[in-house]
């Protein structure tokens, strides 16, 4: 008798405490969905001026004057994803050569792999506003006069390079934000590389295969699912930024097929303008621009989790 009654004690003290954790986590769950309800509702209800004059039209719209308060939002969108295609485009590739560098090619020197990894990672803690700065007075020149005019003069017929490089453009725009994301890609895709069992290559290495061969066609395919992931994760951080294209894309609401011509982009003008908005349907076409970014924003991370759900499903299937 003297030893049950602490032992249901205990029971009764453990399964409380079970149901608190269990009350307390599935409230942030439910918070977490309440605010992003709540974040939503608040861009629909402060975009309600210019969803019932426009409709529809505003997101096909190519005319930004408010002046006489016409407003279209397609410069923005396409600006917005010019400089994020872009920077995957310059981004992804560096930052996958310098996971696999850090995880196939060094791997015993510990003190060189951590040192470089911390390195890289220290670049996500610069703002926003200093790639902005460094952009403009440093990146930007120098791709003008090293990059983007040879390329104007020797390839100017087509489109893409056609044009006259001023250096605050879509390319600029595009370089800075490729820099910005090098961090995060690399540091997620270096973990996913690590978690790779090491007998996948050690399989391929007894069937006599290099290392280039046993990180093509052992490492990656195993890591595909995770380095989509992560290439995700940096195309979010792309559309999302503000501070450093702003600085950097030259701010003209255009669509043009010259990288080397100024653009725009959504976080970019709703920075650029909130504070200019002086009438209620422009402060509604710009709190407009936040809501498609939020839509846009949540779609890419919808769809990276659907593939890589069938991805993973896919896994699953042909272990089975």
């Amino acid at each position: 008798m003297n030893t049950s009654r602490p032992d249901s004690a205990s029971g009764r003290t453990r399964l409380r405490g079970d149901s608190v954790l269990k009350a307390a986590v599935a409230t942030a769950a439910v918070a977490i969905i309440g605010l992003l309800l709540a974040l939503g509702y608040n861009l629909y209800s402060g975009s309600s001026l210019t969803i019932s004059k426009f409709g529809f039209s505003f997101l096909p719209g190519t005319t930004w004057d408010p002046v006489h308060e016409i407003f279209g939002a397609l410069p923005f969108i396409y600006g917005t994803i010019v400089t994020s295609l872009l920077a995957l485009l310059i981004g992804l590739p560096i930052s996958l050569g310098v996971a696999i560098f850090l995880t196939e090619k060094i791997k015993g020197r510990r003190t060189t792999r951590y040192l470089l990894g911390t390195l890289i990672e220290l670049l996500a803690a610069v703002p926003s506003v200093i790639y902005g700065l460094w952009g403009l007075f440093f990146l930007s020149p120098l791709l003008r006069q090293y990059v983007e005019t040879p390329l104007s003069t020797y390839l100017g017929f087509i489109p893409i390079f056609s044009g006259t490089p001023f250096g605050l453009d879509f390319f600029t725009a595009g370089v800075i934000l490729s820099i910005m994301i090098i961090p995060t890609v690399t540091a997620v895709s270096r973990d996913i590389l690590n978690a790779v069992p090491n007998s996948q290559r050690e399989a391929m290495y007894s069937l006599g295969g290099t290392n280039w061969e046993v990180t093509r066609k052992s490492v990656l395919p195993y890591a595909r699912s995770g380095i989509f992931g992560a290439t995700i994760l940096g195309l979010g951080r792309a559309v999302g930024e503000t501070m450093a294209v702003t600085m950097v894309i030259g701010n003209t609401p255009r669509i043009t097929a010259s990288l080397f011509s100024g653009g725009y982009t959504l976080p970019a003008v709703i920075a650029n303008e909130f504070t200019e908005a002086t009438s209620p349907l422009y402060l509604s076409a710009l709190v407009e621009l936040g809501l498609i970014l939020f839509v846009v924003a949540l779609a890419i991370n919808v769809f990276a989790r659907f593939l890589v759900w069938r991805m993973t499903h896919g896994v699953r299937s042909r272990v089975r």
